[in-house]
């Protein structure tokens, strides 16, 4: 079984619980020897269409990129995302299918700051911090005491003092580099993880795309999340000395 194919399968049969939410659509991406785009196009026509402005959102082979041009503002300008035949990119056209809100809302934001300063060396501080939210973000409306736990970085609490509480909201992992990542979970795989507020739950990525902006990705209110740590999510976490590991359950700096 080739990579793309093994994880089409683990979403598909939420073998990899962390990819539940995209269960669906990996079931209507095609097998088969057939190029990623035209697969994930297929898969595509069998939901709503999603909307970039005046386009309609389509994947193109990597080579439909202009040289030269700015990944993000082709997407924006054309609606098509160029895609690679890879599993990097199998997840990056899963998430556009399964939270095109929020993919749409942090392209908009990449390509309007391409507009205002170009493409340099260097992406700049608002660049980068969206560049990691689309790479490696996770978003959580979490229960008050996991996220006041989360935030002092008591990880004995967080985990395992008040396990009890994880049903009642779970992590969705966005960013499509960590679900790449974790197609070879390793304990040290670390999301950055945005806290929501309890009652952003009943549409977490509506909630994000109204928030999102400049001003806050620049003051990166993120959390370290070591993604095998969720209960349920990994067979060794159900021993407490799991998290005992300082080297990736790491106290806060503040903490004396």
């Amino acid at each position: 079984m080739d990579e793309i194919a093994r994880a089409l399968n683990a979403a598909a049969t939420r073998s990899l619980p962390w990819l539940a939410p995209y269960a669906d659509a990996a079931r209507r991406v095609a097998a088969g020897a057939a190029p990623l785009h035209q697969r994930l196009n297929a898969a595509l026509s069998t939901q709503p269409p999603i909307r970039l402005g005046e386009h309609t959102l389509r994947f193109v082979p990597q080579s439909a990129l202009p040289e030269g041009a700015a990944y993000e503002t082709f997407i924006a300008d054309t609606g098509s995302v160029p895609t690679r035949d890879n599993t990097h990119d199998l997840f990056n056209g899963l998430v556009w299918m399964v939270f095109p809100a929020l993919k749409r809302c942090l392209n908009r934001l990449q390509s309007r700051q391409i507009a205002a300063a170009g493409v340099g060396r260097t992406r700049g501080a608002v660049r980068d911090a969206l560049t990691l939210f689309d790479e490696n973000a996770a978003i959580w409306p979490a229960p008050a005491v996991l996220a006041d736990a989360l935030r002092c970085r008591d990880w004995h609490a967080l985990f395992v003092t008040y396990r009890s509480a994880w049903p009642q909201a779970t992590p969705i992992l966005f960013g499509h580099a960590l679900l790449d990542k974790l197609m070879q979970p390793r304990k040290p795989i670390t999301a950055h993880l945005w806290l929501l507020p309890p009652d952003a739950g009943a549409d977490a990525e509506a909630w994000c795309a109204r928030q999102l902006d400049a001003a806050l990705l620049v003051a990166r209110p993120w959390q370290p999340l070591p993604v095998l740590g969720v209960p349920g999510w990994w067979p060794a976490n159900e021993a407490p000395d799991f998290y005992a590991d300082a080297s990736v359950f790491r106290r806060s700096r503040t903490t004396s």
